[in-house]
């Protein structure tokens, strides 16, 4: 009898652990956005039981409103920053390729109207050359050669950065979720964090599509920072701004890489389609203040919507005046994520038990090694030293340099 008691223990016990190992391994991701995708991907072909929930859907804010320009540019301060871009551009080429997801590498062309910036430019070239970049400054006759449907204007010298590449981040974030499911992912949206509820045995995300449990649950919330607030009890100070990104409807070919002009930046895709970014942002007048408090995606009715695309082409037709023939075809507000110092937020809260917090700006750019990055932490339970400067309780200095 006491044998058959001690074989049932030992049964049970082995239950328990096994179960208590099916626990270890799952990870709920909120946020379909690039870095949630990215980080889902990883996880999953790590071996995890994850599953990734939108409120909307893949990549329906930060990322579809972003200009999706992979870089580790000038921008990109001090050198560990800027490491951590070169490495992720490097793991684009890795990613793209055994995803299938289209990238253009063609580079970019830099340049700015006043003089004194142009100056402080070679500067930063200069540095990034020190920085392992081929980057270099090219004469206007070269530049030309380059980009011959440009018009460069009065400008002496360009600055070229020959790395850069550009996405179409609504297409890569399906490709990596897709990815995801084919090793086994949960995907589910529309489906929204409520609220969570843990206890010594076990945790669960309360969401709008049931009760999912946890090990780990990764805020992957782009510039929701009142997600972060109230779930990982963590106040991450941003100074999120709006970016109004326009697409137009297929075109020739008009541009050979990325354009970044004064008062806009430029790309065609590959499909044809030519994406604007406005360098400054949305106009600081008093109605568009109104207008933008709730944080919309999009513009209050078509008409406004098309003044502001049309607006924007108009400074890119200064540039590329074949651009006076683009139709329009998407215009969106993003509100892009950006912590005061410029730097992403990665890392498990210390005020909330298993909650990895995964935010940044340059998501584009850094989504396939944060991702990877991020996953290896969740897997192995311990920090990676490439993440060191990046953590939650860090102290955020505001910091602008673009």
């Amino acid at each position: 009898m006491h044998k058959f008691i001690g074989f049932i223990i030992i049964v049970m016990l082995a239950i328990s652990a096994r179960h208590s190992l099916a626990e270890e391994k799952r990870v709920v991701v909120v946020g379909a956005g690039i870095v949630g995708a990215s980080i889902t991907y990883h996880l999953a072909l790590a071996g995890k039981e994850v599953t990734i929930i939108d409120m909307e859907g893949p990549a329906s804010h930060s990322s579809r409103g972003t200009f999706a320009w992979i870089n580790a540019s000038w921008a990109k301060q001090p050198q560990h920053y800027h490491a951590l871009n070169q490495k992720s551009t490097r793991y684009w080429h890795e990613i793209s390729n055994k995803l299938s997801i289209p990238v253009k590498f063609k580079g970019s062309l830099e340049w700015f109207d006043a003089a004194e910036r142009q100056q402080k430019l070679v500067a930063q070239i200069a540095e990034q050359q020190r920085w392992g970049e081929p980057a270099e400054i090219l004469d206007l006759s070269e530049a030309e050669q380059r980009e011959p449907n440009v018009q460069f204007g009065d400008t002496k010298f360009v600055a070229s950065s020959p790395r850069d590449g550009a996405v179409d981040p609504v297409l890569a974030t399906k490709k990596l979720l897709t990815a995801a499911k084919q090793l086994g992912a949960t995907v589910k949206y529309p489906c929204k964090l409520l609220s969570v509820q843990t206890s010594a045995e076990q945790s669960f995300a309360k969401t709008s599509c049931g009760d999912l449990p946890y090990h780990t649950l990764v805020l992957a919330v782009g510039a929701a920072s009142d997600v972060i607030a109230s779930i990982a009890k963590v106040s991450i100070p941003q100074r999120t701004t709006p970016g109004i990104i326009v697409v137009s409807k297929p075109m020739k070919p008009l541009l050979n890489g990325i354009l970044v002009a004064p008062g806009v930046h430029i790309h065609q895709r590959l499909d044809g389609t030519i994406v604007l970014g406005e360098q400054e942002g949305a106009p600081k007048t008093q109605a568009h203040q109104v207008r933008l408090v709730d944080r919309p995606n999009s513009y209050p009715n078509e008409i406004l919507a098309k003044q502001h695309a049309q607006r924007i082409i108009d400074i890119a037709t200064q540039y590329i005046p074949a651009m006076s023939n683009a139709e329009i075809k998407d215009v969106f507000i993003g509100w892009r994520p950006l912590p005061l110092d410029g730097h992403p937020v990665l890392g498990y809260s210390k005020n909330a038990p298993n909650v990895y917090i995964a935010v940044t700006h340059s998501g584009v750019t850094l989504a396939p090694l944060i991702g990877k990055l991020a996953a290896q932490e969740i897997m192995q339970n311990k920090p990676n030293s490439m993440l060191e400067f990046y953590r939650p309780d860090r102290v955020f200095e505001q910091v602008k340099r673009y």
